[in-house]
C-alpha cells in the first residue's frame, strides 16, 4: 500500500491535512480547483520575482487557502527573512495582497494574507527537492546531490529520508531509476507523519522526476 498511494493522501483525516480547505457545488468544484492553482502560482513566481530569491532555502514552502462565503484566508509558509521586516509585512507583500484582491476578483470577498515563517527548513521536502534540482541544473553529480541533501536532513533532526530521482540521469541514453535511503521512512504505517513532494527539474537531457519522503514523527 506505500508503494501504490500518495503518502499525503493516505493520510489525510490523521496526520495530515488538505492544503485547501473549502466547499463548493458541483458544478462550482473545477473552478475553485483552478483558482486555488492560480493563486498559488501568482504568490511563487512575485515572490521570486519582486523579492529576488537567490537561495532555493528563501522560497515559499507551502501554500494553505482556506474559503468561507465571504472571506479568502491564505496562508503562506516560508523560510525567507526576506518577508518579515520588524515583525511587520514589507511593502511588497502589502503589493501582494492588493493584485490579489485585483486578479482574482476578491470585491465581494475579505482577503487575509498571513506569513509563517519555518524554523528548520531542510524538514521541508519541497526545500530539499528545490536543492537537488539547483545541484543537477549545474551538472553536480546526483549520488553526491543525493548524498548532501541527506545530510542537511540529518541536520534537521529527522528520523528518517528517501530520495529518487528518475530519468535520463547523467544524459544517459537509457532512462533509469536511482535512490537513497538513510533511517526509518515506514509508508505503510498510517501514524508516522510522514511528508512527501514530487518534483520535476528540466536539464540539457531532458526532464528528471525528483521524489523525497521524510520521516519526521511518529504518534
Amino acid at each position: 500500500m506505500g508503494q501504490k498511494i500518495n503518502p499525503l493522501g493516505f493520510r489525510l483525516g490523521t496526520t495530515q491535512s488538505h492544503y485547501s480547505r473549502w466547499f463548493a457545488q458541483p458544478k462550482k468544484y473545477s473552478e475553485n480547483l483552478q483558482e486555488d492553482a492560480n493563486i498559488r502560482n501568482y504568490i511563487t513566481n512575485y515572490i521570486q520575482k519582486n523579492l529576488k530569491i537567490s537561495s532555493v532555502i528563501e522560497g515559499t514552502t507551502r501554500i494553505e487557502i482556506q474559503k468561507q462565503t465571504d472571506v479568502i484566508k491564505i496562508t503562506i509558509y516560508t523560510a525567507s527573512t526576506k518577508l518579515f521586516t520588524e515583525n511587520q509585512q514589507p511593502r511588497e507583500m502589502e503589493e501582494l495582497k492588493r493584485n490579489l484582491e485585483k486578479k482574482f476578483y476578491c470585491v465581494n470577498r475579505k482577503l487575509n494574507l498571513s506569513i509563517i515563517r519555518i524554523a528548520q527548513p531542510y524538514r521541508n521536502p519541497n526545500i530539499l527537492a528545490e536543492y537537488i534540482a539547483d545541484q543537477l541544473r549545474n551538472r553536480v553529480s546526483f549520488r553526491k546531490a543525493m548524498k548532501k541533501a541527506i545530510e542537511l536532513t540529518e541536520k534537521a533532526n529527522t528520523k528518517g529520508v528517501r530520495v529518487q530521482i528518475a530519468g535520463r540521469i547523467d544524459g544517459k541514453d537509457i532512462a533509469r531509476v536511482e535512490w537513497i535511503r538513510e533511517g526509518r521512512v515506514p509508508l505503510q504505517t498510517i501514524q508516522a507523519k510522514i511528508d512527501y513532494c514530487s518534483y520535476p527539474v528540466r536539464t540539457l537531457y531532458g526532464i528528471l522526476g525528483i521524489k523525497i519522503w521524510l520521516f519526521l514523527d511518529e504518534d
